[in-house]
């Protein structure tokens, strides 16, 4: 099937480098082959196409090369820069690795203004409702909920497939991209947090109890956080600050890129699907539009919380709250409306026997219906 980021990267081939970050095994290498009938691939894991990269020797009357893995090489930056500078394009070059390409956009070294930055996402109820032949809203919903969108796992739609995939998944990131991206060998206390991790969604997370838990000291379970992050493993989302009186500044929240991985009832579920479904748009606004977008989470000091806030371009554009089975308004949309008067009120319930609409900005809907349609763009003004 097709994926969502074709249509806009094929558009940007002739300008500039491509590079496509995401979770392993969330569609990179194949969404890149989709991109022209002619091209050519390496693998920079591979010793043979490493040779072949190295010493630049790929055809250069082929219309596309796709370059995996690049990250690994020593000063690939640089090396790119010289390749893109010198050769040009055509060939386009799309770049593709497991470890956060787009940081560089953090630190403005020498590919800056020679790039567009991708983040593919696994797949979700929207992308699916698009593109999937024989879409079933019910079916597809209940899949993601324990399987997550991984495509190889979600294609086979069987539970003890997925067990057997997400051991192998994880046993590549912990002991090789671990090893050989971020050189950390405790590899035990890193499965632990992420087991930890499991039974937390939805919760603050404090780096000192988690810590205590773990038997290692705050800073080290902080780089590990922070390691897990960008090899896409989990993603955070902070606390929204401006205006919420006695707001919690600093404890954060983890969701994880595969749902298949959250330990919980299936409102932890839920709230883990919506968490990824909101970072993937908010994600595609950026880098297809270039809106400045963020995810976060309200919550005082004295328990009032909201699950997410969406804001776009500083904005405040959207509270949303995520419950299994509860169709009554949670009151925490008027508590919170005082400091954020004026924007939209989702409420999404994953067994909803009727919709409800309280006023022009606050609604009760299906979660998976809602999901599949998800549009978080601001209203246009007159």
């Amino acid at each position: 099937m097709e994926r969502y980021l074709i249509k806009q990267m094929i558009e940007d081939l002739p300008k500039k480098i491509v590079l496509i970050s995401g979770p392993r095994q969330s569609g990179k290498t194949t969404i890149s082959k989709m991109l022209s009938e002619s091209y050519e691939y390496l693998n920079y894991d591979y010793d043979a196409h490493r040779t072949i990269i190295e010493k630049k020797e790929w055809d250069r009357d082929t219309s596309l090369v796709i370059l995996d893995e690049l990250h690994k090489m020593p000063q690939w930056k640089r090396w790119l820069k010289g390749i893109y500078d010198v050769d040009g394009i055509p060939p386009s070059l799309v770049v593709t690795g497991s470890a956060k390409l787009d940081t560089f956009r953090k630190v403005g070294d020498s590919l800056a203004g020679r790039f567009f930055a991708f983040r593919l996402h696994p797949l979700d109820l929207k992308e699916l409702n698009k593109f999937a032949p024989k879409f079933n809203l019910q079916k597809s919903f209940e899949t993601l909920l324990q399987i997550g969108g991984f495509p190889g796992p979600y294609l086979d739609g069987t539970l003890e497939n997925y067990k057997r995939w997400r051991g192998t998944h994880l046993d590549i990131i912990l002991k090789q991209d671990l090893i050989t991206l971020e050189k950390i060998s405790n590899i035990t206390g890193i499965e632990n947090l992420i087991r930890l991790l499991r039974t937390r969604i939805g919760s603050t997370i404090s780096h000192n109890n988690l810590a205590s838990d773990l038997g290692v000291d705050p800073k080290t379970v902080k780089n590990w956080l922070d390691v897990l992050e960008r090899l896409y493993v989990i993603f955070k989302v902070t606390p929204y600050s401006k205006k919420i009186k006695d707001s919690i500044l600093k404890a954060p929240k983890y969701y994880f890129y595969d749902n298949g991985q959250v330990e919980g009832d299936n409102g932890v579920r839920l709230e883990n699907l919506v968490a990824c479904a909101l970072l993937k748009e908010l994600h595609f606004l950026h880098d297809v539009h270039g809106e400045d977008v963020d995810l976060h989470f309200l919550r005082t000091k004295r328990g009032e919380e909201i699950d997410f806030l969406v804001t776009i371009n500083n904005r405040p554009s959207m509270m949303i709250e995520v419950k299994w089975a509860d169709d009554t308004f949670s009151s925490k949309f008027n508590f919170f409306d005082r400091f954020i008067p004026g924007i939209r009120k989702i409420q999404l319930v994953g067994e909803l026997k009727k919709e409800k609409t309280l006023d022009n900005l606050t609604e009760m809907r299906s979660a998976a219906k809602w999901l599949s349609t998800l549009d978080l763009k601001l209203p246009q003004r007159g």
